[in-house]
């Protein structure tokens, strides 16, 4: 059974930087490309970086473009945060783009002064 632990959320001011992790469990994140999502209550929620399988190849949104860096090694997915605004408010979600995997409970990241 596949399963996914994100980790590392926290509340910073604007500005600030956070490191989440993302763990999975059943498979290798070796062999998937890997998005992470965000989500705000009320909205749906929505991918803001990946990382392909095959070469490593890192997309992002707009809104997170240069200051979200996606990274995989040792068998966990990151994500570097930097500048972050209040509008990067939300419980972030790992997960396979494809053959997704049943949601983890996600990490809180609160941005706020």
């Amino acid at each position: 059974q596949a399963a996914l632990v994100e980790s590392g959320g926290g509340s910073v001011q604007p500005g600030g930087s956070l490191n989440i992790s993302c763990r999975a469990f059943g498979f290798s994140v070796e062999n998937y490309a890997i998005g992470w999502f965000r989500q705000v209550p009320g909205k749906p929620r929505e991918r803001v970086s990946c990382i392909s399988r095959r070469d490593s190849r890192t997309f992002y949104e707009d809104s997170v473009k240069g200051r979200f860096t996606i990274s995989r090694s040792g068998g966990r997915v990151y994500l570097q945060m930097k500048n972050l605004s209040p509008e990067d408010t939300a419980v972030y979600y790992c997960n396979r783009i494809i053959f997704q995997a049943p949601w983890g409970q996600g990490t809180q990241v609160t941005v706020s002064s």
